[in-house]
This record gives C-alpha cells, sequence and structure tokens, in this order.
C-alpha cells in the first residue's frame, strides 16, 4: 500500500514537489490550494505523465482539507514571498497566520503524521507550526538546510571542477542571512575544503551561499527559486518514506544540544520512518559556534514577535 503525502500550496514549490514525489511512485499525492481550479488542473497534468514516467500513483487536487484525512507526510509550502515595500515583520505576521491556519486543518485529519514546513521565515514558520499543532518534535521538521547545503556543495564543485557527489559539508543554522556554512566538516573526496581552497575564495563561496536565494530572486525579477528547494523537500521525503536513516540538515527544535534550547535551528539530523530520529551533535569551533548562536538568536527575534503578535 502506497504511503499518502499531503503537498499545501500549489505554487512553483509545491507543484514541483507533487510532481517530484509523483514520479517516485511510492505515495499518492494531495495537492492543496485555495485557488480554485489551480491544485486540480496541475494535479491532472502530473497525473496524465504517469504512463511516461511510469508512475502508477495517484494524485488529487483540492481546495479544501478533507481529502487529506489519514496523511502520513504534510508538506506545508503555503504562504506569500516578499513583496516591494513590505517589511520583514509583514511577511513574518501574515506567513505566520498562513501556517496557524494550515497546520490546524491538516493535522486535525492528519494527527499520525509528519510535517515538513517549507515556509519563509522558515525557522520561525515550523517554530509556529510546532506550537500550534501540539506534535512531538520528532513529528515536525524544517526543510531549509538541505537546500543551503545543495547550494554551497554546487558552487564548491563549480570551483574544483569535481562532481558533486565527492563534495561532503553541512549548512547549519537559520536559514536567511545567518546561516553557518560548517568549513571545518567541509571535504572533497576526503581532503579538507582549506588544503584546496585559498580562504578569499571559500570566504567567497560561503557568502553566495547565504546570498543563493537571493541571487536566484534577483535574476527571475519576479518569484523564487522553486526547482532545488523542493528537490529539497523530497530528499528528506526519500528518507522517511523509505526509512533510510540519512543524515540531512534540518531545521530542528532544539532541547540543549548545541547549547540552543527551545528554538529551532538547522543542524544534523538522522530522519527515518518515525520522522527525526536523532539530533546528531558535531564539534564546532569556537567561531563557529558563536555563528550558530547568533543564527538563533535572529531566529529568537522573530519568534518573540510572533508571541507578542498573538
Amino acid at each position: 500500500m502506497l504511503k499518502k503525502i499531503t503537498v499545501i500550496g500549489a505554487g512553483q514549490v509545491g507543484a514541483t514537489t507533487a510532481q517530484r514525489v509523483f514520479e517516485r511512485g511510492y505515495a499518492d499525492v494531495v495537492l492543496v490550494d485555495i485557488v480554485e481550479g489551480m491544485p486540480q488542473g496541475k494535479a491532472l497534468d502530473i497525473l496524465e505523465s504517469g504512463p511516461v514516467v511510469g508512475s502508477d500513483a495517484n494524485i488529487i487536487g483540492t481546495n479544501g482539507y478533507d481529502e487529506t484525512e489519514g496523511s502520513d507526510i504534510v508538506v506545508i509550502t503555503s504562504g506569500i514571498a516578499r513583496k516591494p515595500g513590505m517589511s520583514r515583520d509583514d511577511l513574518l505576521l501574515t506567513n505566520m497566520k498562513i501556517i496557524g491556519d494550515v497546520t490546524k486543518e491538516a493535522t486535525k485529519r492528519s494527527p499520525d503524521s509528519i510535517v515538513i514546513v517549507v515556509t519563509n521565515p522558515l525557522d520561525a514558520m515550523v517554530q509556529h507550526a510546532f506550537e500550534v499543532s501540539g506534535f512531538p518534535r520528532e513529528r515536525i521538521i524544517g526543510q531549509s538546510g538541505v537546500l543551503d547545503t545543495a547550494r554551497f556543495r554546487t558552487f564548491l564543485a563549480q570551483e574544483l571542477g569535481v562532481s558533486v557527489r565527492d563534495v561532503q559539508a553541512y549548512v547549519l543554522g537559520g536559514h536567511g542571512d545567518t546561516m553557518v556554512p560548517i568549513v571545518g566538516y567541509t571535504t572533497v573526496g576526503g581532503r579538507p575544503i582549506s588544503e584546496l581552497l585559498p580562504k578569499d575564495r571559500l570566504d567567497s563561496i560561503v557568502q553566495r551561499t547565504r546570498d543563493g536565494g537571493g541571487e536566484i530572486v534577483a535574476l527571475l525579477k519576479t518569484g523564487s527559486a522553486y526547482y532545488a528547494p523542493s528537490a529539497g523537500v523530497v530528499e528528506m521525503l526519500d528518507s522517511i518514506v523509505l526509512d533510510q536513516h540519512r543524515i540531512l540538515p534540518c531545521s530542528a527544535y532544539l532541547q540543549g544540544e548545541y547549547g540552543v534550547n527551545g528554538y529551532f535551528a538547522g543542524v544534523p539530523v538522522k530522519l527515518g520512518s518515525s520522522g527525526l530520529e536523532e539530533i546528531i551533535e558535531i564539534n564546532l569551533s569556537s567561531d563557529e559556534q558563536a555563528m550558530l548562536q547568533k543564527s538563533v538568536d535572529a531566529v529568537e527575534e522573530l519568534v518573540e514577535i510572533m508571541h507578542k503578535s498573538s
């Protein structure tokens, strides 16, 4: 029997995630959006690709939540992108309301589900979903570190002219300007990156990673990245659905790990069929630990704004 995965939000990230899951063939998909006809049309289009891609999975679109009942995993991509003239706080509070409503509706119908949040500002949104759902931390996870790490690995592979598969790295912390590429654990074919690149080149690649989303937004003019973010979600889904026990950088609720208590931040976690199975603590340099704490402080500021508004 196939798993059931609900994707909430049928915009670019949500629809591409739904397509990637459908093509995997291991789950039936429900695509949810408030825009009438859009999730239905996109779902039908994806369904009709089944004979070509070899998937016998089912996918439906809906404007409600009843069809999502009994989902094994819920992926939340709903929310708005920041618009000209909109402050960071405006974006935060608008998406907070959307995430709160969506989480309530979805978890009420799928009380045993694992929830993956993708909406920005990511770490604050997954914190809000955690508080609204009342789920244990094992079943509420944020996708950002997989994406940020993929960008970092891409840029390093390009710089060195090697396969991306031979670049191992982690980007931790909050999803934003304060993310922390862990240079001390970055290797290429087992060799430390510090032996392969001068510091100025490495610093430049680290900064490009931090600006990765903004670089794409500037090129597109309208909209933001969705191919790589959806690929990041599906790597997490693979590990959960197939019980792969992959160690991936995800936004997780910390209870003392890395000196952080009570907030979500990107850290290496082991993902399996029950969700977050373990938080992996790696030894950080004093500089890396300080950068991680600065990143968590930025998340804490957003969470405080949300708490004051509610």
